[in-house]
């Protein structure tokens, strides 16, 4: 494939679009092997299929946003990283569907992350998680020298955008098992009894 046709998918805005949107019958494709996994090793279908969607949705909700910020510019590699520290400057002149991407950028790691592990289950976890992402992603443009602004709003909105979207997913959130409660048998009909039946476990 010419160089110039990979650019056109992987180098501009609408190739992205169009790469994320093909690619979400092969992320059902995975989403459905990796229930049937889990199921197969003795996972509930109810936690085979949650755990599954919330592990494959994060990545596909994330990476594609996360590719957009990198894109360089025109000039990168040539202009040295240019940085904005100053809290809500550059967001008093965003465009609003900038200001909307920024949200969305960490969204799903905001929405399903305290739904898939129960250590993210904490609004503090995730922004802290969120902040912490986006200060990293800001980082990399400035050293790649991506001909962009490296800017603390930014690191605002990515991180109030996956604040937001664990709020949102609250009722859904993994909570931690008590100790003890793994996976257990005991007898169906009494001491020494053939067969068994599942008692609770801390699925992974």
């Amino acid at each position: 494939m010419p160089i110039g046709t990979w650019h056109a998918w992987l180098g501009t805005y609408v190739g992205i679009v169009h790469v994320t949107m093909a690619a979400l019958p092969v992320a059902l494709l995975v989403v459905g092997a990796l229930a049937r996994w889990r199921r197969a090793s003795g996972s509930p279908a109810a936690w085979a299929w949650r755990a599954s969607a919330a592990e494959v949705g994060l990545v596909y909700g994330t990476l594609p946003w996360v590719w957009l910020t990198m894109l360089p510019g025109s000039e990168a590699g040539e202009v040295s990283g240019r940085v904005s520290l100053v809290p809500l400057r550059d967001l008093a002149t965003m465009p609003a569907f900038q200001v909307v991407g920024n949200l969305l950028v960490l969204a799903a790691l905001g929405f399903l992350g305290p739904v898939r592990f129960a250590s993210l289950a904490s609004l503090r976890r995730v922004l802290v998680l969120a902040a912490t992402s986006s200060a990293l992603i800001e980082t990399a443009q400035y050293v790649l020298r991506l001909d962009r602004v490296s800017s603390v709003d930014d690191v605002l909105l990515n991180t109030a955008g996956a604040g937001l979207a664990a709020l949102a997913s609250r009722r859904w959130w993994r909570r931690r098992q008590p100790p003890g409660t793994r996976f257990a048998c005991a007898p169906t009909t009494g001491p020494g009894a053939g067969g068994s039946w599942p008692t609770e476990r801390s699925w992974s």
